[in-house]
This record gives structure tokens, C-alpha cells and sequence, in this order.
């Protein structure tokens, strides 16, 4: 099968041929990729900056977005047959561990991330995964329509629930970034809170698909959106942030656009969080960290997704266009997701 590999850091991946993937144990499930998402984490990937936290052997498979059709399953798998149309989450889990019985997945004890840790991704014709990460999905989806839900939609979606009890009428949430990851987050922060949106990016091209579907407010990101925001939330700042961005001093705009009690979700990253402690005890402000998300968030996910409440925009590339996904998203030039097609 053709698959996308990482040879060496800070060098471009290749198309090869490799063996396809095979049944390893009696839970496992290969899934025929209809989709594939590009990350941003694709390219931290390349750049080497997982390697300290996942040792991969190399050359592997990226690729951590994905869906498609089952092709053979363990002869332990009860839940799927061949056919059977899918989403997959990206840390299959084992169930048995304390986290796990406590619904935290991505804490799991014998927790595995392919296209991440030393398991081949999905940027391929076939993937390994088990049976615990497979969320069934309507016969009539197209796979490549909502790949990238796997990852960027769960992760935009476990932060936004977990501040959804917070965002009754009346509170104001900001966006920072309306990127592959944000402008699934304007959709969530639309379907299950009552919260005034604004949206804050550079891009006037996010900022347009954000105000399409749904943004109450959008900012351009100019170096007077710290005042903008704050002029428009009557000079408090907003009630929550979700910063999708984090970096390149994003990170502390962030920060110094949440109103006093308020909360900063942190889910974008390679930046520096640094802020005096006195915001913290003055203003009882929260940073809070966020790491994709359950299997629980996804399966709500999907719900959304097949009513059409949330909708991904993307630009598809063939599987031989891989790079050019991966220079394209570099550049700031998908507007939406990339996904790759096999």
C-alpha cells in the first residue's frame, strides 16, 4: 500500500510502498482510510518536536485524522463488521485501567497514538486500530467529509464542553484562531452554549468562513485586538478564551483578553505561557490545558456533525499530493482542513 512516511526530522516525508497492516491481536481492526486530516501537528511532527515525547522509530506513517470502512477484524471484535463505516478516535485505550473506567481515555495506561507514537498513522491506504477506537457512523457518510473530526473536531469540542456549563446567556467567549481547529470550535461554541461569539485571526479569509457560520463578532488580529475585544465586552474581556493559536506571543494575547474569574483554554501550542502571578490572585483567572479528548466527546461530536450542526470545511488532495497538503497548511493557505483522499 502507499503511505506517508517520516524518514528524518526537518525533511520532507515520502510516498512509499509498504506492506499493508495486518491483524496483531484479537481486538484490532483494519480500517480501509477514506480521509486522512493534515494537522498542524503533522508539521511539529516533521520538525521533531514529538520525538521526546514519543521515541518513534523511523520511518513511519503519519497521520492522526481519520476514517473509513472496516476491512477485517480480530476474532475478538464484536461491535464492527467488515463494511461498517467509521470514525476513529486517535488514542485507542484499553478500558481496564483507573482512567479509563473513569472516562479520561487520553490518560490511559496502555494508551498508543498512531501516526504519533511508534505506530504507523493513517496517511495511508489501510490502518491498525482496535475496536474500542471505532465510532460507527451513518452507511451514507463520506469518510473524507469528516476525517479530520477525529482530532481537531475532538479537540475543539472537549474544550468548549468542558466550559459549556459556564457559557449561559450573557457570557461572551472569544475564538483565537479560526483555523481547521477554530472554526470547528465557533460551531460547538454555536450548538451547545448560549455564549456571544467573537472571533479573533490575522487571515481575512478565516475571519469571512467564521462570520458564515455562526461568529456573533469577528476581529482582525492587527495589534489592537487586545482594545477591539475588550470594546466590545465593555471593557472586561471575554468570559472564556479558547486560544486554537498559542504561539508566537498569541499565548499571552490570549491571556490579556480574559476578563477577572475568567478562563484561558490553552489547546494551540509551541508558544511560552508566562504571566505575573498577581493576575492570578487579583483577577482569579484559570489557565486551563487541553489534550484532544474522550471517546465519549467524540461519539456527542459525530451527533452534531450528522444533524449539521457542525460542519468541517476542507480542501481534499489526493494521497500522492501529500507535500503539497503539508506546504499548503504551512503557508496559511487551507482555509478549513486539508484532508487526503487515498
Amino acid at each position: 500500500m502507499k503511505a506517508v512516511r517520516v524518514h528524518a526530522y526537518h525533511s520532507d516525508p515520502t510516498i512509499d510502498e509498504i506492506p499493508e497492516a495486518t491483524l496483531q491481536g484479537p481486538l484490532d481492526v483494519i480500517v480501509k482510510i477514506g480521509g486522512a486530516g493534515v494537522c498542524r501537528t503533522d508539521l511539529h511532527i516533521i520538525n521533531g518536536d514529538w520525538e521526546a515525547a514519543q521515541h518513534p522509530d523511523l520511518p513511519y506513517v503519519i497521520g492522526h485524522e481519520n476514517a473509513g470502512w472496516v476491512h477485517a477484524v480480530g476474532e475478538g471484535v464484536t461491535n464492527l463488521k467488515v463494511g461498517d463505516t467509521v470514525i476513529l478516535h486517535p488514542q485507542p485505550s484499553c478500558g481496564m485501567c483507573l482512567a479509563c473506567r473513569a472516562g479520561r481515555d487520553m490518560q490511559c495506561d496502555s494508551a498508543f497514538f498512531p501516526g504519533l507514537s511508534n505506530n504507523d498513522g493513517g496517511m495511508a491506504e489501510y490502518l491498525r486500530t482496535t475496536a474500542r477506537a471505532c465510532v460507527k457512523l451513518d452507511p451514507s457518510t463520506d469518510p473524507a467529509d469528516v476525517a479530520a473530526l477525529a482530532d481537531a473536531g475532538i479537540t475543539a469540542y472537549h474544550a468548549v464542553r468542558k466550559a459549556a456549563s459556564g457559557l449561559f446567556p450573557g457570557t461572551t467567549a472569544v475564538v483565537q484562531g479560526a483555523g481547521g481547529l477554530g472554526h470547528i470550535g465557533v460551531q460547538t461554541l454555536k450548538a451547545i452554549t448560549s455564549a456571544k461569539v467573537i472571533v479573533v485571526d490575522r487571515s481575512p479569509a478565516a475571519l469571512e468562513l467564521a462570520k458564515e457560520i455562526g461568529a456573533d463578532e469577528t476581529v482582525v488580529s492587527d495589534g489592537s485586538h487586545i482594545d477591539a475585544v475588550k470594546d466590545l465586552t465593555g471593557g472586561r474581556g471575554a468570559d472564556v478564551v479558547f486560544d486554537f493559536v498559542a504561539e508566537q506571543g498569541a499565548e499571552l494575547d490570549g491571556w490579556a483578553m480574559t476578563a477577572p474569574a475568567g478562563y484561558q483554554y490553552i489547546i494551540g501550542y509551541g508558544g511560552q505561557f508566562v504571566a505575573p502571578t498577581l493576575d492570578f490572585v487579583a483577577g482569579e483567572k484559570s489557565v486551563i490545558g487541553n489534550i484532544v479528548g474522550t471517546y465519549t466527546d467524540l461519539a456527542e461530536l459525530m451527533v452534531l456533525a450528522q444533524a449539521g450542526k457542525v460542519t468541517l470545511h476542507t480542501q481534499k488532495y489526493p494521497l500522492s499530493e501529500a507535500l503539497t497538503a503539508l506546504a499548503d497548511l504551512d503557508a496559511g493557505n487551507v482555509r478549513g482542513r486539508a484532508i487526503l483522499v487515498p
